[in-house]
């Protein structure tokens, strides 16, 4: 009886790791994200009153299959910080690797950036600590394919909170105040 050498049942593990795990590791697509890619991509999140977000802030993608709508869209990991080394890194993220888990390398996925202060979670915009880019969607590298570029994603003075209602009820009453005492 012959036996087998611990090399080659190792080479034969191996093997079988390569055909069994590898693939359905890379059966979802993936995207590079980076809100910084020279030539493709620039999408600086800045407030008026700030600046470029830096320190303290997280960023993560949301997304899903191709139509999938806004509220559905399901947390991506895994999330970044925003770059730190100058005032003028300051607004866009250190870049990572991002799988969209049920969506094919080649196929469309429907993603949106949403940054939070780093501990929380994302709420919603109407918070002033927290922004929304637009929404987007790619074709996702994978596979042979590389990471997809977040292409076409932006961001419009995140950080300008929406008044709430108290405030605009406040301003309604002042301005009627204001005009009544003019008639």
């Amino acid at each position: 009886m012959k036996c087998v050498s611990s090399r080659a049942a190792l080479g034969f593990v191996a093997l079988l790791l390569q055909l069994v795990v590898v693939p359905a590791a890379l059966g979802q697509g993936v995207v590079y994200f980076n809100n910084r890619v020279t030539g493709s991509v620039d999408a600086r999140v800045v407030c008026a009153d700030r600046g470029g977000i830096g320190a303290g802030y997280t960023a993560q993608l949301y997304g899903g299959p191709a139509g999938t709508p806004l509220a559905a869209l399901t947390p991506l990991f895994p999330t970044t910080t925003f770059r730190t080394s100058s005032a003028a890194a300051q607004g866009y993220i250190n870049g990572v690797v991002v799988a969209v888990p049920g969506v094919a390398p080649g196929a469309q996925a429907t993603l949106v950036m949403r940054v939070y202060p780093t501990g929380s979670v994302f709420t919603g915009i109407g918070n002033p600590d927290m922004a929304e880019s637009n929404v987007i969607t790619i074709a996702l590298g994978g596979d042979l394919l590389p990471p997809t570029n977040l292409t076409g994603l932006n961001f419009s003075d995140p950080c300008i909170p929406e008044p709430s209602s108290c405030v605009l009820a406040l301003l309604g009453f002042l301005l009627g105040l204001f005009f009544k005492g003019r008639a």
